[in-house]
Order: structure tokens, then sequence, then C-alpha cells
């Protein structure tokens, strides 16, 4: 239907399809229309005073109509309970998203944008907003105990930290594979008081996985390699100890960069970076230098300082110069902003560039190790064995062309590593990760271990198995039963995976398999799964083909091989227990970290 919009009044109104009402744009009002527009400037006059119709000077645009109609007392729209309670609501969210302290709700500047945006809103206080957390932690709480239900096996990872009050937590995240997937759940924080002696450690850890009805499913815990972790966890509580791959690694890499020469280079790029973050018209030279050199606008990148307590900083630190190379020589060489004595002592020799060169791929290795065994989306223990093999058998081999630099870096890594690791040790293949490897359809072969090891694993496995035999029996379906068996048998849903990473990382020559009866043999003959495939969707789909090999993978797969998904809660604990949080009860602490990383995360 087509209307000749003559009348100002059409500036405020929309009509409809088949022209036969009229919407008004300051306000959900809609009108019948009738070739008429009386209607739509009675209700701009009676409704909308604001709203200048005669078309004098004074008159507004419809946005700014919009704007005054909004704001003005004559329109304010009523904050009924329902949407008071939504508001509350909401505030509770941002309260936990944004790791806001709980006072920020009696902020002066707060008040004052509610006060505009909802004048008749009445601002939450503190009191109240602290009980909506509270009710939302509960509700958040029942709802991960109902999934973590569904579990046979639970493992968890745990890590302390202090916060910037001096105050000391430690923080516990719970693992286990629930249909299909890996979930992962910070369980608790709690304030460590008293002292950090292997009994009080197992205590705390014993509360917090009662508190979680996790009693009796608990089979190993994940962390840092303190003694008085593993003898609570060794000998008090009878859990597997698995001390975190992250900080194993972390401590062989420390032993690498502490010889003499790459301390030397080390320190020379960190006064190189330290130059620039610290002068401005260096900073600024730097961009004009890189506006040049990279005129599409790639490149234009920040330099990367390195952090002590942190080795993957020293890998970006030198990745990030050595990309940036011909722009820094350029800047140090322009002595309208770099002094011929400063230049002397940031330049880099030769030598050094060849060196960060030649180190980047070995520390880009050591990198992508780490990274991947962090994941808490999917399975990680079973590649600690396949990937610190890798490492050592190709990555921290020496070669020909390698510099003295590199070949002491190297060297120092590999020594330390397997002296941590004890890949050759046939008395500890019992260890979690060598049967997670086993339990893995990518890595079962075990070809990555020597012979005897193999050999060694698989009799672990085997007493695994036998043990299992006394409280698994198969139903008639061919499926795994047990008495406390909650887990669903149907495939979890397809999930994409970080594929090309890990298949680059080991190369594409991995996989072979071999043949017998019973059902562990049977295992061992069906083909390997290549490392792009999920193992837990293929677990998913052989459930019934080996139930008493697939209750043993829930068992193992689910333990994470770093601590890593704890420490990621400190930057979020950090800006939790702050100053101005620093009269918040270790509840309330605990309640904040829980809903920031599970409730409202994403």
């Amino acid at each position: 239907m087509s209307v000749k919009k003559k009348s100002k009044a059409w500036e405020y109104f929309d009509l409809d399809q088949d022209g036969t009402q009229a919407s008004c744009r300051l306000c959900p009002v809609k009108l019948a229309y009738k070739n008429s527009t009386g209607s739509m400037r009675n209700h701009l006059q009676s409704k909308h005073l604001d709203v200048n119709l005669d078309g004098t000077e004074n008159s507004q645009t419809p946005k700014q109509a919009r704007i005054t109609a909004f704001t003005s007392p004559t329109t304010r729209r009523r904050c009924d309970p329902g949407r008071s309670e939504k508001i509350h609501r909401l505030i509770t969210e941002m309260t936990a998203i944004d790791m806001l302290p709980l006072s920020f709700v009696e902020g002066k500047g707060f008040n004052k944008l509610l006060n505009f945006l909802e004048p008749e809103y009445t601002v939450a206080g503190r009191k109240l907003i602290t009980t909506k957390l509270e009710v939302a932690h509960a509700n958040m709480t029942a709802v991960i105990k109902a999934k973590m239900a569904k579990a046979e096996y639970v493992a968890i990872t745990s890590d302390g930290w202090t916060a910037t009050t001096t105050e000391s937590y430690m923080t516990i995240t719970g693992h286990c594979i629930v249909e299909g997937e890996m979930v992962s759940r910070v369980l608790q924080t709690c304030a460590m008081e008293e002292r950090h002696t292997a009994a009080n450690l197992a205590e705390h850890l014993r509360t917090s996985t009662s508190k979680w009805g996790l009693e009796g499913k608990v089979i190993a815990c994940v962390h840092d390699n303190a003694a008085n972790m593993v003898l609570a966890n060794e000998t008090i509580l009878d859990w597997k100890s698995v001390p975190c791959f992250a900080h194993t690694l972390q401590l062989a890499v420390h032993n690498g960069l502490k010889a003499n020469a790459m301390t030397r280079l080390t320190g020379a790029c960190s006064r190189l970076m330290g130059h620039f973050h610290h002068s401005t018209v260096a900073t600024n030279a730097l961009k004009k230098k890189q506006a040049q050199l990279f005129p599409d606008g790639e490149n234009h990148h920040k330099l990367i300082q390195s952090c002590k307590t942190r080795w993957n900083s020293v890998c970006d630190m030198l990745a990030r110069l050595h990309e940036q190379r011909w722009a820094v020589t350029a800047v140090l060489s322009d002595r309208t902003v770099t002094k011929l004595s400063e230049a002397r002592t940031l330049e880099m020799t030769d030598d050094n560039w060849q060196t960060i060169e030649t180190m980047l791929p070995v520390l880009e290795s050591l990198k992508t190790a780490t990274t991947t065994l962090c994941s808490e989306e999917y399975i990680s223990l079973s590649m600690v064995f396949p990937i610190t093999m890798r490492l050592l058998d190709r990555y921290l081999v020496i070669s020909a062309d390698d510099s003295t630099v590199v070949c002491d870096f190297k060297k120092t890594v590999a020594t330390s590593l397997r002296k941590r690791m004890e890949p050759d040790n046939t008395e500890r293949a019992g260890r979690a990760a060598l049967l997670a490897s086993a339990l893995d359809p990518r890595h079962k072969h075990l070809r990555f271990l020597p012979l005897d090891v193999q050999a060694a694993v698989k009799q672990q496995l085997v007493i695994h198995y036998d043990g299992l035999a006394a409280t698994v029996h198969v139903g008639e379906d061919g499926g795994a039963c047990e008495e406390a068996s909650g887990m669903s048998l149907e495939p979890g849903p397809s999930r994409k995976r970080k594929k090309t990473t890990l298949s680059a990382f080991f190369g594409e020559d991995y996989a072979e398999g071999e043949p017998s009866d019973d059902e562990l043999e049977r295992y061992w003959a069906d083909p390997p799964l290549p490392l792009t495939e999920d193992p837990l969707m293929w677990w998913s789909g052989k459930e019934r083909s080996f139930p008493k090999v697939y209750m043993l993978a829930m068992r193992f797969l689910c333990v994470p091989a770093t601590s890593v998904p704890a420490e990621r809660v400190f930057s979020a604990a950090g800006l939790i227990v702050s100053r101005l949080r620093s009269r918040l009860l270790p509840k309330h602490v605990d309640m904040l970290i829980s809903l920031n990383k599970n409730a409202w995360s994403e």
C-alpha cells in the first residue's frame, strides 16, 4: 500500500507492511491507521511533549526527540518487580564475570549511571548482591555435582598461590569424562592458614572432594613436584601422585637457560627490550621504521620482554626480536634517536642474531610441547611420554650445524629431561602417564619406548585389567556394567581439534598394530587411531567391543598432564583478592572464583 507521507508526524512513525498500523518510534505503541495522521499527532502531543510538530526553529530532529523522550519523566518506563529482579541478576553476573569488588554497587559513578538509565530502579546493595551470588553459587554447585556424579572416575589438580594480601590459598580443580567429553571444573579455593604439611594438605584435599561427593572416585592428583604433595597423595590419601609435566619441562628448560652463553644472550636481548619499553622516543622511532619496512601493515608488532618465571616468554622475546631485527637495527643506527654510547651497549652482534635464529626452532618445539599438554578440553596425560621421547629423539638431538650455544642448550635440557622422566626405567612402568598412553588408541603401540619398557607397561596394564575383572562384568549387550556406573554409552558430539600442530610435531610415520583372543589382546591388535582423530570419540564407539579396557581408559584418560588448570585461576584470583577486596571472607573468594571460572566464564 503506497502512502504519501507529507505530515511531519511520519517522522516519528513507521507503517507496517499491510498499511493498517503505525508504530511509534519513541515508544512501543501501535496505532490503527485509516488514511489519516490525526491519531498519530494526538499521540505525540499527549505522550511525547518535547516533540514539536509545528516546524518552528525549535523543532527537534527525530533522533533528538527520541533521546529526550527516553529520559523525559512523562515517558519514563516503569521498573516493575520483574524488571528489577532481572537487573539484580545482571549486576550479580557482572560482579563475577568482570571480577568486581562487591563494594562497586555502592560506588557513586555506578549509581549515577543506573539512575540515568533506569530512574525507578532501586540499586541493589552489597548485602543483596552477596546473597544473589551465594544463591547462584549454590545452583552452580548442584549442576556440577550432578554432572560429575555421572563419571566413574575423577582426577584433580591442585596448586598453591599467595594473594597480594599475603594470604595463602590452594585451588582444586576436578576433571572427568562424561558422555564422551572431558569435563573440567574449579571445585574449591580454600585458605591455607596452617603450615603446608602433608597432613594438612591431605585434609584440605579430602574435605574438598568429600564436599563435592567424590569419595571413592578420585584416582589421581596432578601437582607440582613438591615433596609434601607427593606424600599427601601417595601415603595419606592413597591416590596416584602425578607430577605436573609443565613444571618438569620448565625445570629442564631453566637448566638449559642457565648456561653462561645463554644467560649472556638472553640478558642482551632483555636489555634491548627494556630500552624500547622505557624510551618513548625509541618506541616511536621503531613504529616509523616498521611503517617503512612493512608498508602493507604486517609485522607492526610491539617488542616482548621476557619474564623470569615463564620460560615460554624467552621464546616469545627471541621470536619477536628476530622478526623485528632490521627495524630494531635501523633505530639503533639512527644517531638522532639513539646515542652512540647507548647503541654500543645495545647492538647485537651477527653471532647473536645467528644464535637466535638457530635457537628458535628448538624453543618453539618445547613451547609446542607445553601448550599441547595444557589443554582442559582434550585428553593430555597420554601424550606426556610420546612428546617427551619426540623431544629427546628429534628436537633436542645435536646436529652438525648447531653452534656451541645451541649444542650446550640441547645437551643440558635433554640430560635434565631424561633424568626427570626416566623413560628407560622398567621399574616405573606403572606410572599413570605410561598407562594412559597404552590406553590412548593413537599411542597404544608404544613404539616411542624401548622394547623392554613397552613390555613392562603392557604387563602393568594386564595387572590393572585383572584387578578390574572382579568389579566389572559384561552385560548382555556387550557393554561394561559396574554397580556405581552412571556413564552414558552414547557418543558425545563431535568437536573440532587442534590436529595440524600435533601431526606436524610427531610426523606422519606413527602407527601399526598386533593380534589374539582375549579383550586386551584384541585391543592391541586393533589398528592405531590417526593422530588427527579424537580418542574419546573412538572409545565411545568401542565400549561394547572392549568393555573392561574401556573402563580402564576412562580411569586413566581423565587425568590431565599438568596442573595448569589450577594455575589459570591465579590471574582471576589475583583480581579478586586485591586491596579493594582485602576484607573478603575466604568463602567469598572461593565463591567468586568458582562462579567466574565455571558459571559465567564464556
